[in-house]
């Protein structure tokens, strides 16, 4: 634009017009932080899913398999805590809403304590899991378990 042309541009932008050009921006830059925001939050969770590594029922340890087979029955469970909601704190496994994951514990020979060693799974039916999942190393890792 010419430096001439600009009291004529100047006079169209008056104060109110301004105001609604500010305000239609802050409008569509709030709907692209959204748009960002939701992508974001959604591809964490694919990514996540595509990071995990994944284990055979068959590579589980012997313990392992056996608490897997619970799960699909329903239990009988030997210790306490094997069912209660896994709060993904760590944030390794993809995003959900609490309550749809469960840990249960795998036996480590030789510990008396609940060790190490988990599955946990997710879903809104307890025995028949959309996904579960093995760590060896306390929920620092985890392997996606495929039949």
């Amino acid at each position: 634009m010419m430096l001439s042309q600009w009291p004529k541009w100047h006079k169209l932008l008056n104060a109110g017009s301004l105001k609604s050009i500010k305000f239609w921006l802050n409008a569509l830059s709030l709907v692209v932080i959204l748009c960002v925001c939701t992508n974001l939050a959604y591809g964490k969770g694919v990514a996540q899913e595509e990071l995990l590594g994944t284990i055979s029922a068959a590579e589980l340890p012997k313990q392992g398999q056996q608490v897997y087979a619970l799960i699909a029955r329903g239990g009988p469970f030997t210790h306490d805590k094997d069912g209660v909601v896994f709060g993904n704190r760590e944030r390794q496994l993809p995003a959900y809403r609490r309550g749809y994951y469960r840990e249960y514990t795998v036996k480590t020979v030789g510990l008396r304590n609940r060790g190490a060693k988990r599955i946990v799974c997710g879903g809104l039916q307890v025995q028949l899991p959309d996904a579960c999942y093995y760590t060896d190393d306390h929920y620092a890792s985890f392997r996606k378990i495929v039949r």
